[in-house]
């Protein structure tokens, strides 16, 4: 199924709205360490990034500054939409969805459980049944997280966020403890389920961002 076949079927009303993020002059730093400094970037609504670099080199610090997750040292981070312009940093989550190893997983839940209570902050796109389908959960939709195996919880965090209804899509290092048929997985909600967002994938690995129109090396900005 086409992009387009799919956007014909669901109403994404966010998506429906456009958005843009804008970095000016961002710096982020631990202790006297700058991790990058002077990053000016425009990341424009319906387009694709990748965010490279060696380990350590500040890709996911970039990313969670761009999520709000972290505070930057300098510079400003503008996130606009066609409809109310500025957005704050109160309205921001409603906005952006991200998966990422570091994410915890609340264990004690089982996965239909964990997107019943994400659908309360953020709308899902499908129904949970057929989302854990989709992401080959189905046979373990009871089953407390707390059992799964890497590679299961990564595909309910890839689940969590390709199916929330937002028009940002943060992925950083999203193929983390996946097999091949993850990896397979991950191109499929790639190609299927993410249209009209703007995604932004922070990684060193290319068969993770070689869909991406635009390739940044955070390398650059030292």
């Amino acid at each position: 199924m086409s992009k387009q076949e799919l956007s014909s079927q669901i109403e994404f009303p966010l998506l429906e709205r456009g958005v843009g993020v804008r970095l000016l002059n961002v710096g982020k730093r631990y202790n006297r360490e700058w991790i990058f400094r002077r990053f000016n970037y425009t990341f424009n609504s319906g387009k694709s990034y990748a965010i490279t670099g060696a380990n350590g080199s500040g890709k996911s610090t970039l990313l969670q500054v761009i999520s709000g997750a972290l505070m930057h040292n300098e510079g400003t981070v503008e996130i606009t939409n066609t409809q109310q312009g500025k957005v704050n940093n109160e309205e921001l989550y409603k906005l952006v969805s991200i998966a990422a190893p570091y994410l915890e997983l609340i264990e004690e839940m089982t996965a239909t459980e964990m997107l019943q209570f994400h659908n309360g902050f953020k709308a899902l796109t499908a129904p949970i049944a057929e989302i854990l389908k989709t992401v080959s959960l189905q046979n373990a939709a009871n089953k407390q997280i707390r059992y799964y195996s890497s590679g299961m919880k990564q595909r309910l965090k890839l689940a969590q966020a390709f199916f929330s209804n937002t028009p940002i899509l943060l992925l950083d290092e999203p193929t983390t403890n996946l097999d091949a048929d993850g990896i397979a997985l991950y191109h499929q909600l790639i190609n299927n389920h993410t249209y009209g967002k703007l995604i932004i994938v922070s990684s060193n690995d290319k068969q993770e961002y070689d869909f991406c129109e635009e390739v940044i090396g955070i390398g650059e900005y030292k």
